[in-house]
């Protein structure tokens, strides 16, 4: 069910007489609310259609025993705060809030309803209340940089950047890393959007990448709009959080998967059970929150086999995208050979290594 902002408020006061029934009677008859937040639209075909699918996993896995309710196109700033709070006031037990900037909004709402669980994704800081999840992305990245470096004849791709934050230079990195294993020589150039899903501005980002010369782009944003472009122009793309082989049939190489819909529904069910607690996560290929869509016609056997082979690599831990050694931009090694990133500092991640232009 969707909820606009004007029937969030509207609804108040009835979350206000609801709270009055004693605690246990109202958790009897009533389903378990969950709400979500996204920040774009769920119909982005990308990021928070991906969430949107895992909240309708949830209602399929727990029928009657849940309620689900969604804003979307929730700014990340004080907007979120306000939609965060007025689904707490309404009655939600659990809250998921989908989107990096949504953090703080959330750690002040979880402080003022102590008996709400909230769930953050892709955030930092955990309460007794609130819990952190996110996802390896930056695995698939090694994987499609392995074929971006494959398949590109200039050895040059183009990478379409949302916003500069730790978990966006690291796929950038982790990216360009995993092709100049393929061609030491490999450069990534890379166009900022300043925005999560614009798809008029990812499609200039990709027109203006290919008059360059790449001739296969990457993005961290949620349209399609740049598999389109490069769909219109005979040229290769990879889709982001979906499978968008819809929108570029012949275009899409592949597309990095998010899978919410299992860790949705076992943490919603350890909310109707009583045995939810607060945790940091940080899932991955091998646990099955990452995946790679099928690949595309255009992808050789050779390319196949290739990306396979990295991903079993990364799941079996013999592949590390960021192993050493590993220089930065200004030539200066930052990676020993033999040592990797521990999590800890690529969650602060903020340079690019050599051979991105950015």
């Amino acid at each position: 069910m969707k909820l606009s902002r004007r029937h969030l408020l509207g609804t108040a006061a009835a979350g206000s007489a609801l709270a009055a029934l004693p605690a246990a009677s109202a958790r009897a008859q009533s389903p378990l609310k969950v709400g979500f937040v996204y920040v774009g639209p769920k119909g982005d075909n990308g990021w928070s259609f991906r969430h949107d699918v895992a909240r309708l996993a949830v209602e399929e896995a727990l029928g009657d025993k849940v309620e689900t309710r969604y804003v979307e196109n929730v700014p990340e700033g004080p907007d979120a705060e306000r939609v965060i709070r007025q689904l707490a006031a309404t009655g939600q037990g659990l809250i998921y809030t989908t989107s990096f900037g949504f953090m703080n909004p959330t750690l002040k709402v979880a402080k003022q309803f102590p008996d709400v669980k909230f769930e953050h994704a892709t955030g930092y800081v955990t309460t007794p209340n609130v819990a952190v999840y996110n996802a390896r992305f930056y695995e698939g990245r090694s994987v499609i940089g392995t074929m971006a470096a494959m398949m590109s004849k200039k050895g040059v791709a183009g990478y379409i950047g949302s916003v500069p934050i730790p978990e966006v230079v690291m796929g950038i990195d982790a990216f360009t890393l995993a092709a100049q294993k393929v061609n030491p020589d490999f450069r990534t150039v890379v166009v900022w959007v300043n925005s999560w899903h614009d798809p008029g501005k990812e499609a200039d980002a990709a027109k203006a990448l290919f008059d360059q010369g790449v001739d296969i782009i990457a993005q961290h944003t949620d349209s399609a709009a740049p598999l389109q472009v490069a769909e219109q122009r005979g040229l290769y793309g990879f889709g982001q959080a979906a499978d968008q082989s819809a929108f570029a049939p012949e275009g899409q190489l592949t597309a990095i998967v998010d899978n919410w819909g299992p860790y949705y529904i076992k943490r919603t069910q350890e909310v109707i059970d009583g045995t939810w607690e607060t945790h940091d996560v940080w899932y991955g290929l091998k646990e099955g929150m990452v995946s790679l869509a099928p690949y595309g016609p255009a992808v050789p056997p050779d390319v196949a086999a290739a990306a396979d082979k990295v991903k079993a690599g990364i799941i079996d831990g013999s592949y590390q995208p960021f192993g050493g050694p590993i220089m930065d931009q200004s030539g200066a090694k930052r990676v020993a050979e033999g040592e990797t990133i521990p999590d800890g500092d690529l969650l602060k991640l903020d340079w690019y290594v050599k051979g991105v232009q950015a």
